[in-house]
């Protein structure tokens, strides 16, 4: 099992700087497995955020609400999706009544590459954690925030 004293080669003033100081670490790491995982595929770990919350909605939504349930608020949203529906993952739709408002809703393609995502997906890390281990990680993080 790991140690971020012994990973990065510090020592910490109090357990609270230890714990921020392991957060932010973490999350760098997973993020970097992230990315190594989603290269393959063509897309980023935003873009599959995007895919998921669309699969997720079962209907087309706007964009606004796209960007609101995202998990990493990316600015670059709009680009992302304009990735996403250049690589033909995603379609937009534009609102009959009102055409400034655009729908986004996911093709056919993109729930092919989610469900082949689905299957190669590999969370090998999380099975160091009990599942109560993992709600009481979940609660935390909560707390945090």
């Amino acid at each position: 099992m790991g140690d971020i004293s012994k990973d990065i080669q510090s020592k910490f003033d109090n357990d609270k700087i230890k714990a921020i100081i392991n957060i932010k670490y973490t999350a760098n790491w997973i993020s970097s497995h992230e990315n190594d995982f989603f290269k393959p595929y063509g897309i980023s770990p935003q873009q599959y955020n995007i895919l998921r919350i669309l699969r997720g909605a079962g209907e087309p939504i706007k964009v606004q609400l796209i960007k609101d349930r995202m998990i990493e608020r990316a600015p670059n949203a709009t680009r992302l999706m304009d990735k996403l529906c250049d690589k033909g993952f995603i379609a937009r739709v534009r609102c009959e009544h009102d055409r400034r408002v655009v729908y986004i809703s996911i093709t056919e393609k993109g729930l092919e590459l989610l469900a082949d995502i689905d299957k190669n997906i590999k969370l090998d890390f999380l099975e160091n954690l009990t599942t109560e281990e993992a709600k009481t990680l979940s609660s935390l993080l909560d707390k945090i925030r």
